[in-house]
């Protein structure tokens, strides 16, 4: 935008000033009147430009790694003395480093001559002071300085070394009187020939050696605080250093984040609400004129690896507003306060940048409900979340601040953070759908290098079939995966094969070749994996076989992946059907060995889970009835249950007859396939691994219709691909619209007079 200057000639004239009006100086490059005068060019928009200071110049305010100018939050300013100095250029003309370099020239010049240039004389023992010196009466007095030392003085034109004085140490003055007595009455000096002795003060230096590592001390804390928190490894605010303990640690981020929307896929509707906020920021009329209001915040939630935490970072990369980003456990700290003050602080900074988006990551660690665990008192976490909830809703409510948080377990959090008024939305994003899937592969599949036949598209489309209940990152790992593999075998590109084998070593955990199974054991373990795969085959609700190993992987001595539906509702009838084929490695160990092995225990953990799952949560049982209670979670304590022990004890008898039910029915299914099973596990210990087409081979096609291909699982739903259109409000949500309004008389010839400038 180029600036426009005053015309001189209409200002001309006696008692006007060439000088700028007072205010107006920034508009006028180096101070001068912007007109140019008689027979000079008039300076081309680049010149003016280049004479505007730049935003980043202007701005104030702000922190973080941007910078954004000034001291909140800001990089120490590149032209003072000490980043010159680090720069390798001695700043002379800065005050403050004179001031530094002759305190430090003085200080060390005192030291360099109290060490190598005072006169020390030379220290002798009381044996030669008696016989060398006091013997041959070439001693005048005897100095006692400090109690400590004597310093002796030698007759004008008698001194026998080279130097003014010698000295010796002294245990006490007492001791050295009676010493000094008992010699001279020995060497016969008496009278007015006794020596005198003088008791002085001196200042030695060693009370200021022994302040020194005090001072030293000190001074480092003095230029610690000086400095600010930069010297600690954050740039600097305020006071700094200890001082700043109390101030936020809250980035403001503007230009420094390059993820966008586009690189964000699998979650349309959470993406859509993201980009309203935006939207309302940077057009505000467009809803004001329809008396909305901006809301206050929303509450991304969702399972690890959906995407929260990468929303957020578009949101920054697409807004052009300031992006404040700050970790729910940065607020609490040993300090007692220092939560509720970096709550206001933040909040503080957040209104000097208004309008912008304040995103808090990991929102649980500080907005756990209150009143729990605290035998009466009340902890510092319960401050800081009182702090902020008067901050997000109080009397000081931010105007144009709108506040995001990211949490996984929303369960925990206080209703009182949770209600319109703070977080107006809550957005769940769950694991992607195929068509989800699908979109985000083709976003990590873009900077991969991929072999000429494959096309990105279809192989989007093939993976995200093949990946029921990946989340966002798990895909991401897939990717990464097929890559490392490739340039471990040294391939030119990455094949299909590639992406397989991520696949398993995500599912599955790594492959161990190497490991040594003994004959026997690995022969249980083929039955094992046979009888699995066997009962899965036959069972009409169990998931599709895709592959058959026993290699170990991971924790598990064998290997069985299979390809579940795209389902949300299940029936009793599909969740028994699950636990059949989960019991098949069981079932199979007794009927061909007739004993039972640990192998079975992480079977033996998912059938116990889903019987209770059926029993107390989802109310499949006739004697428990219509009811549902909350299963504890892993690691969870509870202290007590919400049924009754007759109630419990009803429970635990259910649950055993389910998967006594269950068990019985795959021992009948596997008596009935045994050859079956039989033909599987020898083909197993020859091959080691089975695919699909080998279950085929062996067992024939399977007796269910079963759907395998993207095409078949999105057959129905509408459309091939993910609904990645826009309403139409949010067309143009990345563009600025304008509002022209039309002008006054008086403020036409105001604009003409002043050249469009900004009064």
């Amino acid at each position: 935008m180029s600036v426009h200057h005053l015309s001189v000639s209409a200002f001309e004239g006696p008692g006007l000033s060439s000088k700028p009006p007072k205010g107006f100086e920034k508009y006028f490059p180096n101070n001068q009147n912007g007109g140019p005068k008689n027979g000079e060019p008039k300076p081309s928009n680049a010149e003016v430009k280049e004479a505007k200071p730049t935003n980043a110049q202007k701005t104030t305010g702000g922190g973080g790694s941007s910078g954004g100018g000034g001291k909140r939050g800001g990089r120490k300013d590149e032209s003072s003395w000490y980043s010159r100095l680090q720069k390798g250029d001695l700043p002379w003309d800065d005050k403050e480093f004179r001031m530094y370099f002759l305190c430090g020239t003085a200080f060390w010049t005192a030291v360099t001559y109290y060490f190598f240039f005072r006169d020390g004389g030379r220290e002798v023992t009381w044996k030669d002071f008696v016989n060398g010196y006091l013997a041959k009466g070439v001693v005048d007095r005897l100095e006692v300085i400090n109690k400590r030392y004597v310093k002796v003085i030698f007759t004008p034109g008698k001194t026998p070394v080279d130097g003014q004085y010698v000295w010796f140490n002294i245990g006490s003055v007492d001791t050295f009187e009676r010493n000094l007595e008992t010699a001279q009455l020995e060497l016969g000096i008496e009278g007015e020939n006794r020596l005198p002795v003088v008791y002085s003060t001196e200042s030695d230096g060693s009370f200021l050696l022994s302040m020194l590592p005090t001072v030293l001390i000190i001074g480092f804390l003095l230029f610690m605080l000086r400095r600010g928190p930069a010297g600690a490894g954050r740039p600097g605010r305020g006071m700094g250093g200890l001082f700043s303990v109390s101030e936020t640690t809250a980035k403001v981020l503007r230009d420094e984040i390059d993820v966008k929307f586009k690189d964000v896929a699998g979650c349309e509707e959470a993406k859509l609400e993201i980009m309203e906020f935006v939207n309302f920021l940077k057009n505000p009329k467009q809803y004001e004129d329809l008396g909305a209001k901006i809301p206050k915040g929303a509450i991304l939630t969702g399972p690890p690896g959906t995407g929260k935490t990468l929303l957020a970072k578009a949101t920054a990369g697409e807004a052009n507003v300031p992006f404040i980003t700050v970790n729910g456990s940065e607020f609490l700290e040993m300090f007692v306060g220092v939560g509720p003050a970096r709550v206001r602080d933040l909040f503080v900074l957040a209104r000097k940048n208004a309008p912008c988006i304040l995103f808090i990551d990991e929102i649980d660690a500080v907005g756990r409900k209150r009143g729990r665990g605290n035998f009466g008192g009340q902890s510092e976490q319960e401050n800081t979340l009182n702090q902020l909830l008067v901050e997000m809703d109080g009397f000081n409510t931010a105007t144009n601040v709108v506040v995001l948080a990211g949490t996984n377990r929303p369960d925990i959090l206080d209703p009182a953070l949770m209600r319109p008024g703070r977080f107006d939305r809550q957005i769940y994003i769950g694991p992607p759908d195929i068509k989800g899937r699908a979109s985000i592969f083709k976003v990590h599949l873009r900077p991969l290098k991929l072999e000429a036949e494959l096309d990105r598209e279809s192989l989007a489309r093939k993976m995200a079939a093949l990946t029921p209940g990946f989340s966002g990152a798990d895909i991401a790992n897939v990717c990464n995966e097929a890559a490392l593999i490739a340039a471990r075998h040294l391939s030119d590109a990455i094949n299909q094969k590639h992406f397989e084998q991520a696949i398993e070593r995500v599912i599955g955990g790594l492959e161990k070749k190497t490991q040594v199974l003994q004959p026997e054991e690995k022969k249980t373990v083929a039955y094992h994996e046979a009888g699995h795969a066997v009962a899965g085959w036959f069972l009409e609700h169990a998931d599709p076989l895709l592959k058959v190993s026993i290699i170990p992987r991971g924790k598990g001595l064998g290997y069985a992946q299979y390809l579940p539906k795209e389902q949300y509702l299940y029936t009793k009838e599909q969740l028994l059907d699950r636990m059949c084929m989960m019991l098949g490695g069981r079932v199979s160990e007794e009927i061909f060995f007739g004993r039972i092995t640990t192998g079975a225990q992480d079977d033996l953990k998912k059938v116990t889970q889903s019987a209770y799952a059926q029993i107390v949560q989802f109310g499949m049982n006739e004697k428990v009835g219509q009811v549902s209670f909350d299963l504890p979670r892993q690691g969870e304590m509870v202290l007590e249950k919400p049924y009754s022990e007759a109630t419990a004890f009803l429970i635990d008898t259910e649950v055993r007859n389910l998967i006594n039910t269950a068990y019985q029915r795959t021992q009948q299914l596997l008596n009935e396939k045994k050859a079956e099973v039989e033909k599987v596990a020898l083909r197993l210990l020859e091959k080691e691994v089975l695919d699909k087409n080998d279950m085929v081979e062996l067992l024939g096609r399977r007796p269910f219709a079963e759907k395998s291909t993207y095409e078949e699982f999105v057959e129905g739903t509408g459309s091939m691909d993910e609904d990645t259109s826009l309403p139409e409000g949010l067309k143009d949500w990345n563009k600025e619209r304008g509002s022209e309004k039309e002008e006054s008389t008086e403020e036409q010839v105001a604009r003409q007079i002043t050249g469009g400038m900004p009064f």
